[in-house]
């Protein structure tokens, strides 16, 4: 017979959050963008198509227009 485990998860420690934190402020930079009211489901479904996320797709956006500007 075999014993059922419990699931011990009580969600994140604090250790885990500072560790995040600390991972998060040494690799990436925040952005922020605005776009007007509807246009981030238009965002969001586009990406979804591209099976990207809505980061990836903006990331992608961005390096490819400037690549494109680079060349003018």
């Amino acid at each position: 017979m075999t014993e059922e485990r419990k699931n011990t998860y009580k969600g994140q420690t604090d250790a885990r959050r500072r560790a995040t934190a600390k991972y998060l402020k040494e690799t990436v930079e925040d952005i922020r963008i605005r776009v007007p009211k509807g246009q981030k489901a238009v965002i969001k479904a586009h990406a979804d198509r591209q099976q990207e996320s809505m980061n990836q797709f903006v990331i992608r956006a961005i390096n490819e227009t400037m690549e494109r500007d680079a060349t003018e």
